[in-house]
Order: C-alpha cells, then structure tokens, then sequence
C-alpha cells in the first residue's frame, strides 16, 4: 500500500500511459528489486550465522584443532551462499526485463553468441570456477588450515592459513598478515599442513668429533621428556623418536629428531623440541652450530615414513 501511494505520488502530473504503466509493471519492478535485495540479504545473514556457529563450536569446545569435517563444512557455506545470491539477481534480472517488455525466449539466441563470446574472453575465470568446484568437492583443503600453494607464473608460494575458499578464489593470510588471493585456476600444487596429522623434523648439526651414541641418548631423554610435559603432550600423537644420522658433512654429523604431531601443530612443536635440544646439550659439552631447522613434513603417512627412512 505504501509503495503504491509513493508511485502515485511520484506519477501525479504525468501521461496517462506512464502513470498506468508506473503503477503496475513499474510497481512490480520495484518490489522485485527490493525483495531480490531482502532475499539476498536474507541467505547472507543465514550463511553468516552458520559460518559463525562453526567457529564458535570450535573456539568453545577443547579440540586443539578444526576437524576435517568442520574446515568443509565451512567452506562449504560460503559458496552456497555465494551461489544462491548469484541465483536470487539472476531471477530477479531476468524478471525485471520481461517487466520492461523484453521476451527472455527471444535473448536465447543473443545469449549464445555473448555466451560463446564470453566463453572465449572468460577463460580463466571458468577455469578459476571449475578448479574451485574440485578444491571444495575432493576436500583438498578448507578454512583454517595451513597450506603452500604453489601459483602458476609466480617464484614464490603462497604460505599462510585459509581464510576465504569461494569456486574462483583462495585467499591466505601470510605469517606476515599479507592477504594473498589466489586465482583457483593458477594453482599448480597445495600442499595442506594441517591435514589429519603433521611431522615435526628437528636436524641437530653435532661437531664430528662428538659421540654420536651419548648424543642420541640425550635426543632420547629430550624426546620422553617432552612427552611427558602435560602441556606440549597435548600436540603431540606419539612420543618423539631418534632417527639417526641423517648427513655427514665435513666437520658436522646432522642427527634427525622426529615427533608426530596435531595437523598444523608442527611449527609450535619443533621450536620447542628446538629449545629443548639446545639446553640438554650445552650442559654435556657439546657445542651446537646455528643452522638447527626444523621441516614439516607432508602429512601423508607414506609419504612421512620414506621422509623418515631415508
């Protein structure tokens, strides 16, 4: 009724004809504008909610980390609601032009032509969609996990956690806080490091001329120690293991420490087994040189047990 008294009002000193024409179809334009914006409003609001209650189930309960299930679920919202308002002004576009005399069967032929067009011109961006589809259906990674993607053209990875995942674009915040959006379709290879579980890697550089079996007593005590520290046993799965040399270099031996840790956890991990390995040895002597690194390795259990062997 309001609207209908402001079109009434709005068309007082017009035509006649456009005055008709305002108050039925321009009435009807009108409220389809306005309800596409309602429902539009309406799935965002609703997405919105749910992505939220995923977050907050995580940040309320004692998981350490996202399950796999809740990084999909997640991503899994954002597109729905990204597609279902793309859909809404669809409609609503579609509804607006018969409204204005425009038959929808007589652009079917146009369409083709600006669709081959498009096709042709949009390339990349069906390529960035159909890419997407794949990232979000096969699971390879979701919201919250650390990642490295590997950007067709570029020299660099793309290194940080998931904080957007949409059918054409990925966008990763950097340790940095850089915001790094990455076109679907430029991904070469990603590799997730908080998929399932993760390995932490320590490579401790010992003079030669040390004693490699006292040392690998030492990296043992280290590792039944921080197993049964409360708080970092918590991130890890099993207790850390000695795996032996690992290289020989000229005047240095690199012994090989390795803890299985939760997925994305293997950062925090290392640096405190790093810690741990520099004050257990200082007291026996032995000098460590500052090249201590610590590499996640790929979650994939086969994978970690050849990394491991080697």
């Amino acid at each position: 009724m309001m609207a209908a008294t402001t079109v009434s009002a709005l068309s007082f000193g017009l035509p006649p004809d456009l005055r008709l024409w305002l108050s039925g179809r321009g009435l009807e334009i009108v409220l389809y504008i306005l309800g596409g914006m309602l429902v539009a409003r309406l799935i965002s609001w609703a997405g919105s909610r749910i992505t939220t209650r995923i977050d907050s189930n995580y940040q309320h309960s004692d998981a350490l980390v996202r399950s796999e299930a809740a990084k999909h679920r997640h991503a899994l919202a954002q597109v729905i609601t990204w597609v279902a308002v793309t859909i809404v002004y669809v409609l609503v576009t579609i509804e607006v032009l018969r409204r204005f005399g425009f038959a929808v069967t007589s652009l079917v032929a146009p369409a083709t032509v600006l669709g081959a067009a498009l096709g042709f011109g949009a390339q990349r961006v069906v390529q960035d969609i159909l890419a997407g589809f794949f990232i979000i259906t096969e699971r390879q990674y979701g919201f919250g996990d650390v990642v490295q993607i590997a950007v067709l053209g570029s020299a660099e990875d793309a290194e940080g956690t998931v904080e957007d995942v949409t059918l054409r674009v990925t966008r990763v915040r950097s340790v940095d806080g850089e915001v790094i959006t990455v076109p679907n379709g430029q991904i070469v290879k990603a590799i997730n490091l908080s998929k399932d579980w993760a390995r932490a890697v320590v490579d401790v550089p010992i003079p030669s001329t040390a004693d490699l079996t006292h040392v690998n007593e030492i990296l043992r005590r280290v590792g039944h120690a921080a197993f049964a520290d409360a708080r970092l046993r918590k991130l890890l799965l099993d207790e850390p293991t000695v795996m032996g040399v690992e290289s020989i270099e000229v005047d240095l031996v690199h012994v090989r420490l390795v803890a299985r840790t939760l997925p994305g956890k293997q950062f925090q991990v290392g640096r405190e087994l790093r810690v741990r390995v520099a004050a257990a040895l200082q007291p026996e002597g032995i000098s460590v040189a500052p090249d201590v690194s610590t590499a996640g390795v790929a979650p994939d259990s086969a994978q970690g047990d050849r990394g491991a062997d080697r």
